[in-house]
């Protein structure tokens, strides 16, 4: 009961405890992967909350973030807002921007607001994901050109749209060529956690398309691009984060390219399951979002689309995962 209560207390003056660091210009440590998982998430969190409750705990500087001699909410509040910031990279000079995906439980599939009796996308099932991070945007041309020293998009006016016609085998050349240059293990993101993010992750509005109800908020889509002409200058693809984010921060989720899953494709499953993996065989890959070329349905945050891994179109791109 007393640990409850000091709990509640804890949690009450965070934010009070909070501003008053900020005020004081508190100079912060590098390191908040307190488990040392390679991830700053829930679990270094829980950690510090842990250390703060049980004030008979050795004092350890690893916990005391703004160096003052104390493990307080100010460092469990430094430890949040770091949990939260994006993270930029940088490849041959190019940069690119992660955001980190908070971990929980959602339903997967064509849940009742989405308003489609698809039934590759049924039955609905619980998926428990960890925390991860994706893509803020699409791979644009100019990042996959920096890493590859090619560019195989047709749309290439602006290198600043989503690279595309590369199939699921060149992305995982992309891939390792990237984690060569940068020491990180990125690589595509599975099924579950593109629909999680996609979806808005905890933060979640149960919107039909990711970010909003209403399509042309946030999507490049049939209607106000491939159905224009191919004369019309809003034809094909389009510079990523030109439309409204998700909850998450995240860019044409619906929309503007399919994006590779690492998946293989398979049917669904209606058994409760935690970071699943997909299928561990199969023939086609997944891929997910709808596209500039595809209609709203597909653009839908639950809806499926498969092909082969070797296919490449020009309405086919990837986003990254870590």
């Amino acid at each position: 009961m007393i640990t409850n209560m000091k709990q509640r207390f804890f949690r009450l003056r965070l934010m009070m405890v909070a501003v008053m660091a900020m005020a004081a210009g508190a100079a912060v440590a590098v390191d908040y992967d307190l488990n040392g998982d390679g991830v700053v998430d829930r679990l270094d969190y829980n950690l510090m909350a842990a250390r703060i409750v049980d004030t008979t705990a050795a004092y350890d500087t690893k916990y005391d973030l703004d160096g003052n001699g104390a493990v307080d909410a100010v460092d469990a509040n430094l430890l949040l807002e770091e949990m939260q910031k994006p993270q930029t990279y940088t490849a041959n000079g190019v940069q690119f921007t992660m955001v980190k995906v908070e971990g929980g439980t959602f339903t997967m599939g064509s849940t009742e607001e989405q308003g489609s009796d698809a039934s590759n996308e049924k039955p609905t099932h619980q998926v428990t994901l960890s925390s991860f991070s994706i893509g803020q945007t699409e791979v644009t041309q100019e990042l996959w050109q920096a890493v590859m020293g090619s560019n195989p998009s047709r749309y290439t006016s602006d290198l600043q749209r989503p690279v595309e016609s590369v199939s699921w085998n060149d992305c995982q050349t992309f891939i390792t060529k990237l984690n060569a240059l940068t020491g990180k293990n990125f690589r595509l993101p599975t099924e579950a956690e593109w629909e999680y993010a996609a979806r808005g992750g905890n933060r979640s509005k149960r919107y039909k398309y990711a970010g909003s109800n209403n399509i042309d908020d946030v999507a490049w889509y049939y209607d106000n691009s491939y159905a224009l002409g191919s004369s019309h200058p809003d034809y094909g693809t389009h510079p990523v984060g030109t439309k409204a984010p998700n909850e998450l921060g995240l860019y044409d989720m619906s929309g503007n390219v399919w994006e590779w899953c690492q998946d293989w494709y398979g049917s669904y499953s209606g058994e409760a399951q935690t970071n699943p993996a997909g299928p561990a065989s199969g023939s086609d890959r997944v891929d997910r979002g709808g596209s500039w070329h595809f209609d709203a349905r597909n653009c839908r945050v639950p809806n499926r689309f498969n092909c082969s891994p070797s296919s490449a179109y020009n309405y086919l791109g990837l986003r990254l995962a870590l």
